[in-house]
């Protein structure tokens, strides 16, 4: 059959699942012949040969043969799903038509490529240990590596008869960077002395040594290098484990030449709302990247793409949407989510569950139950990801906003420290769907490696009945694809208040202003990065707009009046979309001039704290001054005598009319008078 124009082949596994091509042929709204193969892998592979000749799009509904398929067509356009053990192969595998084709139809959404960053690797590599079990290792790779190993305070070692890799000792102070790009400092570094006799000698150590490498193997039996997920280019084995320094040796041979790394975030610096004007608002990335490829730079961040793990935390926590998780990008994830759950709900499907999860750990999970236990049951419908620990806000709302009843999140044993960003996302959804009256207790984070305890958790999930399913497109940044489908929730809940309290940290909230001590002084506008704070250019106001409010704390770490105070919160009313007057006040007129400056309360505070208080503000004209705009007070200050800045009467410029005048003057006196008759 096809649909949007891809072949979709499905096989029913030597009649191990029960499928029906009609109805699924129906439900996907697809054309064609419904055929359900018996054994497409085997005996029928030619109907796959057929399939690929047309040259387009094919979907195999199997990837337990996909190398097979791909080495059948190694230039065919060939994506794979898993229908088997996802819900055929279940104790409700009977009923689990509409998921089959919900899993079919999410499979042919197609998703944008994720870009890539390129990594080379000379092949210089660093075998970090304490003994003997380094410099073998070291040697089993040296024909293919250029190898260098570096003994940590080493104990009784015993020369090599032959050295035939460069030993030194000293210990890592300082490691920073990635494959083929490490850079290393060394604490207590010397090489080893060749005439050793008993035990491997040393020459005197020195610190501060710096290198590069290309590679570490750390068989230190320390704690990592590097704290939280992988590092590229690094490999860590237990010493008294040999399967895994096996294992770490095989993996290192394969680090030379070049390689392709995703670029997992697509970062936005105009989003960011980290800092501003040197005052740091927003954290919450730098908090929670496991790896520190996070790092601040002025007012923004900076994401290093070759250390970032790609666990998205940063995504899942970012307010703006500046840190967009792009394996996939979020509209392509959100649109395949919608196909999933409406091609579900128009098969016939009823209060989904959604169990998200990996593709290494949780993958292997269910596949353990469907082999071994009663497999998932028809409801819960599994919907992989990249990392569980992308998902943020925006996906967890627009799932339920699509019609999902539950969400559960599948992680490996150990993993809680490393989903601290989910887990507080995941109380802001539980803030809003209990304040909306859909209840609680909707979303929950399984943590378990064992397949008999997660079975068992699939098959108690209570039944809740899903919201009505909304219908728009995924379309827009982060903070427009929330407010859809926060939207939808509220216009569908069974108790649709105006505003619902939300824990710190959420994205969404209102300001408290204590308008007494604000003197409108207007800094928490000129920081603000998103508008959420405005002013009037008529006249001293300050306005604040909620829906553009991304709860940074600029403003708060601004003000110097530190009158300003965070709420979290959702406001669902209009108010929040209008500008509302916090704060406004009459301007404050020159006592001179007459011109408006300042505000009333502003100028009345400056002078109460400096009249009669400061050496400079001892007598009425000093004080009425600061009454006075800039212009008129340095007029002011000029004409008044006595004061430091008051200088001597103004000297009048003398003209040739003076000169001449006072030539007149002068001559007039020196010429007697004539007496009367005399002539």
């Amino acid at each position: 059959m096809k649909r949007n124009g891809e072949t979709i082949l499905i096989c029913n596994c030597e009649r191990t699942m029960a499928l029906d091509g009609k109805p699924l042929c129906r439900a996907l709204g697809a054309e064609g012949e419904a055929r359900v193969h018996t054994q497409l892998c085997r005996a029928e592979i030619e109907a796959f040969r057929t399939a690929i000749q047309g040259g387009g799009e094919v979907l195999v509904a199997c990837t337990q043969e996909a190398p097979l398929f791909a080495e059948i067509a190694p230039d065919a356009s060939l994506r794979f799903t898993n229908i088997r053990e996802t819900a055929g192969w279940s104790a409700e595998g009977g009923q689990a038509g509409p998921k089959i084709a919900a899993l079919l139809a999410a499979a042919s959404t197609p998703v944008r490529p994720t870009p890539t960053v390129t990594l080379r690797s000379n092949g210089g590599c660093l075998v970090y240990g304490r003994d003997e079990s380094a410099i073998e290792a070291a040697r089993q790779i040296r024909g293919k590596l250029d190898v260098t190993v570096l003994l940590a305070d080493p104990g009784e070692v015993a020369p090599p008869r032959v050295v035939d890799v460069p030993i030194f000792k000293g210990r890592l102070a300082g490691v920073r960077g990635h494959l083929g790009k490490f850079e290393i400092v060394v604490d207590d570094y010397a090489p080893a002395i060749a005439s050793s006799r008993g035990r491997l000698a040393f020459e005197p150590g020195r610190d501060g040594a710096s290198a590069t490498c290309d590679v570490i193997l750390d068989l230190s039996g320390n704690v990592p290098l590097f704290s939280g997920s992988k590092r590229d280019g690094y490999l860590r084995a237990d010493p008294r484990d040999p399967a895994a320094v096996q294992r770490a040796l095989f993996a290192a041979l394969d680090l030379v030449g070049e390689f392709e790394k995703p670029r997992y975030v697509d970062f936005h610096p105009e989003l960011c709302v980290h800092a501003r004007n040197r005052r740091t608002g927003c954290t919450r990335c730098l908090e929670v990247c496991p790896t520190g490829a996070i790092a601040p730079a002025g007012d923004t961040v900076a994401i290093d793409p070759y250390i970032c793990a790609g666990c998205g935390s940063c995504h899942s926590v970012c307010p703006t949407g500046a840190a967009d998780y792009a394996m996939p990008q979020a509209p392509d994830l959100l649109g395949r989510l919608r196909v999933l759950l409406q091609t579900y709900r128009g098969a016939g499907g009823a209060d989904p569950v959604l169990l998200l999860h990996d593709g290494e750990h949780g993958a292997d999970l269910i596949a353990a139950i469907a082999h071994h236990g009663r497999g998932l049951p028809a409801r819960v419908i599994p919907f992989e990801l990249n990392e569980t620990t992308q998902l943020g806000l925006d996906f967890l709302s627009s799932a339920f906003a699509y019609g999902a009843s539950r969400l559960i999140v599948l992680t490996r044993k150990g993993a809680l420290g490393m989903i601290g960003g989910l887990a507080a996302q995941i109380g802001v959804m539980e803030s809003v769907l209990a304040g909306l009256g859909y209840g609680g207790g909707r979303m929950e984070i399984v943590e378990t490696s064992d397949p008999e305890a997660l079975e068992a958790r699939l098959w108690s999930l209570p039944s809740a009945p899903a919201p009505s399913a909304a219908t728009h497109m995924p379309m827009g940044g982060k903070r427009e694809l929330m407010r859809m489908a926060l939207t939808h929730l509220h216009a569908q809940a069974p108790e649709p208040v105006d505003a619902v309290a939300l824990p710190p940290g959420a994205p969404f909230g209102s300001l408290v202003v204590d308008t007494v001590g604000c003197t409108l002084c207007l800094a928490c506008v000129g920081v603000c990065p998103t508008g959420a704070l405005l002013d009037n250019p008529e006249k001293p106001q300050l306005a604040f707009r909620e829906e553009a409010c991304v709860q940074c704390g600029l403003c708060r770490a601004t003000c110097p009046e530190k009158v300003i105070k965070l709420e979290p919160r959702l406001n669902f009313t209009a108010a929040a979309t209008a500008p509302i007057v916090i704060k406004e006040e009459e301007p404050f007129h020159c006592i001179r001039c007459g011109k408006a400056f300042g505000t009333k309360s502003s100028i009345e505070r400056v002078v109460a704290q400096l009249a009669s208080k400061h050496s400079m503000f001892q007598d009425q004209r000093a004080i009425d001054r600061m009454r006075m705009c800039s212009d008129c007070r340095v007029v002011a200050q000029f004409e008044t005598g006595g004061e430091p800045l008051a200088g001597a009467p103004r000297r009048i410029p003398r003209t040739t009319e003076d000169y001449l005048r006072e030539r007149e003057a002068e001559q007039a006196a020196t010429v007697p008078p004539k007496r009367n008759g005399q002539g």
